[in-house]
């Protein structure tokens, strides 16, 4: 006789089962119900997942979530009044600034005037209660289906960013997706948003994520990205999420052929941060850049997880990602190239290299390589250390003192990670956080 082993729900599961069955009821005329459905009874047969799910071994989210925060309400007055300061990060580009508060597209802080041809923007929220359809069809379909938190997302996404460029369009400003927490409270918020890139076009996507400090929010963020033959995208992502935040981030996105694609995530926000990109290259000849650079201090766990999926041939493939790591701060990088069968004539590296600032920061990278071609050319590496003393007494041997001497080194080695921005303004942005970031080093 075999007994059957029901594992103990733990409160944060309990809390987001009844807060599901709460919002079913409203279901009734929402396009994608039926995937709501699917997708949180995967996340109920799974559960939250833990260190012993090889994915999430360094990033143990159910000892780490220990409760469920109520959703968020629609922003009030004094939150949209927060708000109007938000993704300062990139306030000397001129961008299009499209703002969501605790989740909720607020149209009179956003500039939505005078549209270049070929861009459409809309709420996700409009675009499931009134269509079309067919932009419905894009939302959980890509590679990152699965996934136990972009399956929660989607269970219970309200809001977010609808973004269409036609084919052929070229849109010179940068669109800037904000995104900021402004309830005085505690409150949990799961924002989708959807970007199609059409076939020969090009776009800048700017994405900022912000709230204060002291207060023990959580996020659950996803982007599906479609990205079509030819076209070109430049993707930067910055959180600065408040010190006691939870945030969970995926990117799902699928590459045309010969597109050129490239995403730099920069993290120097939030308590508990994983940042999981799901790629699929599947079209002939993409060309594609993932790097980030990470600045962690304090008790910050920050995770980023990468799978990259080539399923077509002759794809370039680039990923370089830095972590900064102070205090008692834990950085984990996973990264996995996977070349199918098919996918001959692949070129694809991948780099992580963390730089510990003190006896008490840990750095744990794991890069893997899945290649099922025999006529392809791939590579990952991995190093962790402290700054170089030579290098640091060189420094302070020409006047430079010690504080001065290591930002100089700190800086160098984020720079070689913010080099690979293409969009040099947003390049100096990031390059000036640095320097914030470093400035309030005790």
């Amino acid at each position: 006789m075999t007994a059957e082993i029901t594992p103990i729900k733990t409160a944060a599961e309990t809390g987001l089962a009844g807060a599901f069955a709460a919002l079913r009821g409203g279901f009734a005329d929402d396009p994608i119900a039926a995937r709501r459905e699917a997708a949180f009874r995967r996340f109920e047969a799974q559960g939250l997942p833990h260190r012993r799910v090889e994915e999430w071994k360094y990033t143990d989210l159910r000892a780490l979530m220990r409760d469920v925060k109520p959703l968020a309400d629609t922003p009030v007055a004094d939150a949209k009044a927060r708000a109007k300061g938000a993704g300062s990060i990139f306030a000397t580009i001129d961008a299009r600034r499209i703002v969501f508060v605790d989740g909720a597209f607020v149209a009179e802080l956003s500039d939505l005037a005078a549209l270049e041809p070929g861009l459409r923007i809309s709420s996700l929220a409009d675009v499931l209660s009134r269509g079309p359809a067919e932009l419905a069809e894009h939302l959980a379909a890509g590679p990152a289906e699965g996934d136990v938190a972009y399956s929660l997302n989607t269970a219970f996404m309200g809001d977010g960013a609808v973004v269409e460029v036609a084919a052929g369009a070229r849109i010179a400003r940068p669109l800037h997706l904000v995104f900021i927490h402004g309830a005085a409270r505690a409150t949990a918020v799961f924002t989708r948003s959807l970007v199609i890139v059409g076939a020969g076009s090009d776009l800048t996507l700017l994405e900022s994520h912000e709230g204060p400090d002291g207060v023990d929010y959580q996020v659950n963020t996803a982007l599906d990205l479609v990205v079509g033959d030819g076209a070109r995208l430049n993707r930067v992502k910055v959180n600065a999420e408040g010190d006691a935040a939870l945030h969970l981030a995926t990117l799902s996105a699928s590459i045309g052929a010969n597109a050129d694609v490239s995403d730099f995530a920069f993290l120097t926000g939030g308590l508990v941060v994983r940042n999981q990109m799901f790629v699929r290259c599947a079209g002939a000849g993409a060309t594609l850049n993932l790097a980030g650079a990470s600045l962690l201090t304090g008790k910050q766990h920050g995770d980023t997880t990468l799978l990259v999926d080539h399923v077509a041939g002759g794809c370039l493939g680039r990923e370089l990602f830095k972590s900064v790591l102070d205090g008692a701060s834990r950085g984990v990088f996973q990264g996995k190239i996977i070349v199918r069968p098919g996918a001959q004539k692949t070129d694809s590296r991948m780099m992580t290299r963390a730089l510990l600032l003190s006896q008490d920061a840990e750095a744990d990278n794991k890069p893997e390589l899945e290649i099922f071609a025999d006529d392809v050319q791939c590579g990952h590496g991995a190093t962790s250390g402290a700054l170089d003393e030579n290098l640091k007494f060189y420094l302070m041997a020409r006047g430079i003192p010690e504080p001065e001497a290591e930002s100089l080194l700190i800086q160098s080695f984020v720079g070689e990670a913010l080099e690979t921005v293409p969009h040099e303004d947003v390049r100096d942005a990031l390059a000036a956080a640095t320097l914030r970031w470093l400035g309030g080093r005790p």
